[in-house]
């Protein structure tokens, strides 16, 4: 078997994403035949090399991919500092591995995708494959069209320009229903961006990200899809090119 790239290589295996696994690279949590490796660039054999990550040694996983209705009030993370429940409580014995495509904020509810392939992870993650999120998410106040224009032209934040393609799905007397929907990552983008405009947001559910949707699965649960539908839908997600 030929070498691959360490990163890369614990991706494969489910450790993280990529990225995730620069960091504990990066950290010097990673050891390769008992040596403590902290360059990006190492490669490793599979068929020779013993890849630990601190105890845990690594091994190809086969890969899948679990859809959870995250409620409000949990960590989209696998732990937490301050010991509140996370994703981590919702994962069975055989999901080991798993870990999350991106985070929801602590108060939002909604999709929150697992898995096990940090290849997939990737593709969904990274800006230049554009993915949308879709949100439905409930401000305060009532949402004129003239504002909804100027959230589709896009508006300066801090950290840069975003742009979100935005409806109203529903005006109530002190509030509005809107449908959200952007490829942006960026940590609190859509509580931020309605800030900006002078309407925070009350509810924030998230219901797809590429071509994984909510659907039925209900608050609390994780669902894992069909070896089948796993395979048609990572081969949507890889077959979008890079803009």
């Amino acid at each position: 078997m030929s070498t691959v790239r360490l990163n890369r290589y614990l991706a494969q295996c489910g450790v993280a994403s990529r990225r995730g696994s620069e960091e504990l690279i990066e950290e010097g949590r990673v050891r390769v035949n008992g040596t403590v490796v902290s360059e990006l660039g190492t490669k490793v054999d599979p068929a020779k090399d013993t890849v630990k990550v601190g105890r845990r040694v690594i091994r190809p996983q086969k890969h899948g991919l679990l859809l959870f209705h995250k409620p409000k009030n949990i960590v989209s993370t696998l732990s937490d500092p301050e010991k509140r429940k996370c994703l981590a409580h919702y994962l069975g014995k055989n999901e080991e591995g798993y870990f999350p495509v991106g985070r929801l904020d602590f108060e939002s509810t909604g999709l929150v995708i697992l898995t096990n392939d940090g290849d997939l992870a990737n593709r969904l993650l990274h800006p230049r494959y554009g993915w949308e999120r879709v949100y439905e998410v409930r401000v305060s106040g009532v949402v004129s069209e003239k504002t909804v224009r100027r959230l589709r032209r896009g508006v300066r934040l801090k950290d840069g320009p975003i742009r979100a393609e935005v409806s109203i799905m529903k005006t109530q007397q002190d509030a509005t229903w809107l449908k959200v929907s952007l490829s942006s990552g960026k940590k609190r983008i859509i509580r931020r961006l309605m800030e900006h405009v002078h309407h925070p947001v009350l509810k924030l559910h998230r219901v797809s990200h590429g071509p994984f949707h909510l659907g039925k699965v209900r608050r609390g649960e994780m669902v894992a899809l069909s070896e089948e539908r796993y395979g048609q839908l990572r081969e949507v997600v890889f077959s979008k090119k890079a803009s």
